[in-house]
């Protein structure tokens, strides 16, 4: 089940990217991303408050582990920009290829407070295959 939710996942940014990149067509990139997450700001509020939730912030956590707000403007504002110029299709798959190096980085050398799953040799045949398949994409 967990694995048709990633593929959902992957449906979703898709659809997300795409819908951001037209926005930023038509109202430019710094308003675009400020709409976006007013509006996702909006929606986590309105689920809080039909759900009954207070937010609590827990002593002890890590500073870092709040940058996710301030590394998700950066993604949507790269992402409006790359998809204006390169395409959803090429910008998505480069994204994706980009997670499966830096995750696997991060698999491999149990990084951030991550369980380590050693990289195998064999990952390598999937490395090359979807290289290949980006430059061919980047190419034509």
């Amino acid at each position: 089940m967990y694995k048709l939710y990633a593929i959902l996942i992957g449906v979703l940014i898709t659809i997300m990217v795409t819908f951001n990149g037209v926005l930023e067509s038509h109202i430019g990139n710094f308003l675009a991303v400020l709409v976006i997450h007013i509006v996702g700001l909006s929606s986590i509020s309105l689920i809080l408050l039909l759900r009954q939730e207070r937010p609590t912030i827990k002593k002890g956590i890590p500073l870092y582990l709040y940058t996710g707000g301030a590394i998700g403007i950066l993604l949507v504002l790269v992402n409006n920009i790359c998809f204006s110029n390169l395409g959803a299709s090429l910008t998505l798959s480069l994204g994706v290829f980009g997670q499966l190096l830096l995750s696997s980085i991060i698999d491999h050398f149990g990084l951030m407070g991550m369980k380590a799953y050693k990289f195998q040799l064999k990952k390598l045949i999937g490395f090359s295959i979807i290289l290949v398949g980006l430059i061919i994409m980047t190419i034509y």
